[in-house]
Formats: C-alpha cells, sequence, structure tokens
C-alpha cells in the first residue's frame, strides 16, 4: 500500500505559488500513482513574532483552497486554531489539521471531530506518543473514528527539536494512519532572531528513518524557492527536489 503524502508551502502567500505547487503535485501524482494531499495554511496563528506574516486570513485563504481543489483535483488540508474555524474549513478541506500547540485543546479537538472530516492530530512538542491516546479520544468519544497522528519532534533543551521515532510506534496503537513531519521536525524554533531556524538538508534522512520505524504517511512543506518564503522557509524543501525524496520512499 503507497503511503499517505501531504505537501505544499507552509502558508498560502499567493495564488501564483498555490498553483505552480499544485501543478507539481499533480505531475508527482501522475507519475507515481500517488494522491498527495494539498497542504497550506490561511492563518499562521503561532508565528514567533507579531510582525511575522500570517496569511490572507480565513475567508480569502479558504476561498483560494477551494480554488485549488476544484482546479486540480487534488485533496486538501489545512489547520485551524479556533473551534469556530472547523465548519467553514469542513467545507473544503479533507483533512483538518490540529497544530501540535493546541492537540490536548477538548473544544477545538470536538469541533474538528463534528465536521466529519479526517482530523489529523499532530503531537505536541511535550508529550510522548502514548500520550496522544487521549486526544484521539477526545475525537472518537465525539462521533468521529477519522483520526490520525502526526509525528514532529520533541523539544529538546532551547532552540531545537529531537525526534524518538519510536513515537511511530506507539501512536499506531491508537490509529492506522502516523504520519512524520519531515520538515518541521528539522526546525529551529525561534533560532533565527524572532522567526524560527531549521535544517532541510536532514529532510530526506527523516522521511526514510520514520519509515523504518513504521509510518506510512510523510508530510512535507515545499516552495519554489524556500530562502523566499514568508514563513518557514529554512526548514522546507525545494519543490524541485520533492521528486526524489518522494521517490525514495516508494522504493522497497
Amino acid at each position: 500500500m503507497k503511503p499517505t503524502i501531504i505537501a505544499g508551502p507552509c502558508v498560502i502567500e499567493s495564488m501564483e505559488c498555490l498553483e505552480e505547487v499544485a501543478q507539481e503535485l499533480v505531475r508527482l501524482n501522475e507519475k507515481h500513482g500517488l494522491d498527495i494531499i494539498f497542504k497550506s495554511s490561511f492563518d499562521k496563528a503561532n508565528r514567533t513574532s507579531i510582525h511575522s506574516y500570517r496569511g490572507p486570513g480565513l475567508e480569502k485563504g479558504m476561498q483560494m483552497l477551494a480554488d485549488i481543489k476544484e482546479k486540480y483535483g487534488l485533496r486538501i488540508l489545512t489547520d485551524i486554531h479556533e473551534s469556530y474555524q472547523a465548519n467553514p474549513v469542513g467545507e473544503v478541506a479533507d483533512v483538518l489539521q490540529i497544530p501540535a500547540f493546541l492537540c490536548r485543546q477538548t473544544d477545538l479537538l470536538v469541533a474538528a471531530a463534528h465536521t466529519g472530516r479526517i482530523v489529523n492530530i499532530k503531537k505536541a512538542q511535550f508529550l510522548s506518543g502514548l500520550d496522544m491516546e487521549f486526544p484521539v479520544q477526545k475525537v472518537r468519544e465525539s462521533g468521529n473514528d477519522n483520526v490520525w497522528l502526526t509525528e514532529r519532534g520533541n523539544i529538546y533543551g532551547y532552540n531545537n527539536l529531537a525526534v524518538d521515532f519510536r513515537n511511530i510506534a506507539d501512536m499506531h496503537r491508537f490509529t492506522d494512519t502516523v504520519i512524520m513531519d519531515c520538515t518541521h521536525s528539522v526546525q529551529r524554533p525561534g533560532a533565527a532572531g524572532g522567526k524560527t531556524g531549521g535544517n532541510r538538508e536532514f529532510v530526506p534522512a527523516m522521511a526514510l528513518a520514520a519509515k523504518a520505524f513504521g509510518a506510512n504517511g510523510f508530510f512535507f512543506e515545499v516552495h519554489p524557492d524556500p530562502d523566499k518564503a514568508l514563513s518557514d522557509g529554512p526548514n522546507m524543501l525545494y519543490l524541485n527536489d520533492l521528486d526524489r525524496v518522494v521517490a525514495s520512499l516508494l522504493m522497497n
């Protein structure tokens, strides 16, 4: 069974950027026989600095994602940060993502569950894989069994993350789909003077290591020119490199 692949720019910057990425994902789908899920955020509410770019907002951002979905036939994943966002986002997105910092927020999880969409919960940087039993339970006991979990590393001192790949096996106890966030796991949170740094050169190895530990989904933030991106540039993959990384995951 082929893995679940999620890819796209960190935040919605422009329709031109979304379309360039979408066109490449369609090409990769056809080349590799995949169903890559398109990801981008309409609002990055957890940026390091109040001066950082957040995105176009709920109404405009969801319209842009709806246009991508209609034009390119791609499934859509995006984050929600507040409970009121769940219903309008669920009208467009196939997967509602719960940010890591918010994975214990009961009202947010329940609102996402009530949309009937897949709920992808990112494991908090301060929790273990086994701790994720309870966020999953909140969604399921709200009437939605479509729950995924995502590993994205743990806090390791200041401005650093480390990945304990055993978390992948632990989270498989609670859901069939466990995703490795290969780009956020190489972040250096807050390490770039009011914004997040990162080491994108480690992304391919993160993906392969996660596969060895049983991950069956992989999350990549990609951008045509990450060094000019408005959010998470240092840890995003160049769009042109995604094909090679995906191909490595499809090898036996």
